[in-house]
């Protein structure tokens, strides 16, 4: 009988998957992805893209060449809920579709319930797509006026990196405007060394960032600060904690506290063996994970394999987490900061290691053998 497998989410992570299919596929299966959009954005050029380095087309993998190559039926479509039990997901035009294999790579969203009085001045960093297409008029209406006010909330490397990416764009557009960055007591990159911290926050400094290290809440005028300031705001970003999607809570799937999949060293639901997750949207019950892209994509290819020998029936591969990950901190203009665990080091030649390996990250993904796997057309099972 023909299995099938079902892929949600076009993330870092399912990258390696339909190369891994695209090379060499099981026989007896269909495949089906389901994701937003035809192009996966990739996380790790956005602060570049803010600050004029790139096109939103260096930036991003277009998906068709892949899905083709691997013989993979494309669904354009979101997900809005799973039932574990029955083996079924629900899509956002009211289907249903069943599986007998799952895979998530659907990322995080942006926890912004303590921001939601802002209503449309509200900017989440993610969902990536969404922020892709309002920057540009941001930037635009920030152009057009005088004594702009942005405000950037959230202190960790997503916060750092774009509230300095935005600075940087104001200065190069001409923005008659004011960048604050609001960070909790913690201060800037908690977790990271603390030389790293300095020489983050020096570069903020020189920006001309305003550093607020008090938590914050929305208000309709702006962010009010824990120490009662009011920092008035036409617009505020939001790179606050992640979150998980809010359908995950029906799925029936073992859940951590935060509402991430529980899942063993292979990356299988510790509830539903036939259910595999990686990214942002899983969390592990042997070792402690950091939510940072880089383990989504080194998980990828272990998970494609994991796949591939759940549909074999031959043994699974665990992933081994680094105990520190390297961080490369992009600072707005073409300089950066490297960070790895008591080590780091700043400079334009940090911004180059970085510029290079995204660059190759986006072109790995956009090239494919021909002739890999049979094509399939588009179409919802």
């Amino acid at each position: 009988m023909t299995k099938r497998l079902v892929l949600v989410g076009g993330g870092h992570a399912h990258l390696s998957v339909l190369r891994a299919l695209a090379k060499k596929r099981p026989a007896g299966i269909d495949v089906v992805l389901i994701t937003p959009s035809k192009h996966q954005n990739y996380s790790g050029m956005l602060p570049g893209w803010v600050a004029g380095h790139y096109s939103q087309a260096q930036c991003r993998v277009d998906l068709d060449p892949l899905v083709r190559a691997a013989g993979v039926h494309l669904v354009l479509e979101q997900i809005v809920g799973m039932d574990a039990a029955r083996r079924c997901v629900g899509l956002s035009n009211g289907q249903h579709l069943e599986y007998d294999l799952l895979s998530l790579d659907v990322g995080s969203e942006t926890d912004t319930s303590w921001l939601e009085t802002l209503g449309d001045k509200l900017l989440p960093v993610k969902p990536l797509d969404n922020f892709f297409a309002r920057w540009p008029h941001v930037l635009a209406a920030a152009k057009a006026s005088r004594g702009y006010r942005l405000v950037v909330v959230g202190g960790g490397a997503a916060g750092v990196e774009m509230a300095l990416a935005v600075q940087h764009a104001f200065t190069s557009a001409g923005v008659d405007g004011h960048v604050d960055l609001v960070a909790s007591e913690s201060g800037l990159l908690p977790g990271h060394a603390k030389r790293v911290q300095d020489r983050v926050t020096r570069f903020a400094r020189q920006a001309g960032l305003g550093l607020h290290f008090f938590r914050g809440v929305g208000s309709e005028e702006g962010v009010l600060l824990s120490d009662g300031r009011l920092l008035r705001a036409d617009r505020v970003i939001a790179a606050t904690g992640a979150r998980a999607p809010v359908w995950l809570g029906m799925s029936r799937l073992t859940l951590d506290e935060h509402g991430c999949i529980l899942v063993d060293k292979y990356h299988r639901s510790v509830s539903h063996p036939n259910v595999l997750a990686a990214g942002d949207v899983c969390a592990r019950t042997d070792a402690v994970m950091s939510r940072s892209g880089v383990h989504a994509v080194r998980a990828g290819p272990i998970l494609g394999d994991n796949l591939m020998a759940i549909l074999n029936g031959i043994s699974l591969q665990s992933y081994v987490p680094t105990r520190h990950s390297l961080y490369w901190l992009a600072c707005g203009p073409r300089c950066a900061v490297a960070s790895w665990g008591r080590w780091s080091a700043e400079g334009q030649w940090v911004w180059r290691w970085k510029d290079w390996i995204d660059r190759r990250f986006v072109r790995k993904f956009s090239e494919t053998t021909p002739g890999e796997a049979t094509p399939m057309l588009e179409n919802t099972p």
